[in-house]
């Protein structure tokens, strides 16, 4: 199995390759992004195949650039919120999006976000953007 969680001290401690994986997110470190106001915490990722989940941490302003998704992301928004041309979710609500689907996102307020993948994103433009650039 290639699926690890990224900076799980208790790894080294696993009876067996079938042992659950708890995961104290508290303790994991957060990591930057291409994008300096997001910020992320890897709590599952298979680098084999590219699925991912993450907690993300945006700051009041914050703007991923436009960006495909290779396959369905799906985001459920913990605090704040995030958004796009089509819309905004808010802390408590979740959007996924289909594969070969296209958008910029931003938050204005900033935001927490828990987001699945199932494969990376693939960046059109630069995934640093501004705010206005991104409305």
């Amino acid at each position: 199995m290639s699926a690890t969680t990224p900076d799980l001290a208790e790894a080294q401690a696993l009876m067996g390759a079938l042992a659950s994986r708890y995961v104290d997110v508290d303790a994991l470190a957060w990591r930057p992004t291409p994008s300096p106001l997001i910020h992320m915490k890897v709590l599952l990722e298979d680098p084999d195949t590219g699925l991912m989940t993450a907690l993300f941490r945006w700051q009041p302003g914050a703007v991923l650039g436009e960006h495909e998704h290779v396959r369905i992301e799906q985001s459920w928004v913990l605090e704040g919120a995030i958004e796009d041309e089509e819309g905004v979710c808010r802390a408590g609500s979740f959007v996924w999006r289909p594969a070969g689907s296209r958008h910029a996102a931003r938050s204005p307020e900033g935001a927490l976000v828990l987001a699945m993948f199932l494969a990376p994103n693939r960046f059109v433009a630069s995934p640093v953007a501004s705010l206005d650039a991104a409305r």
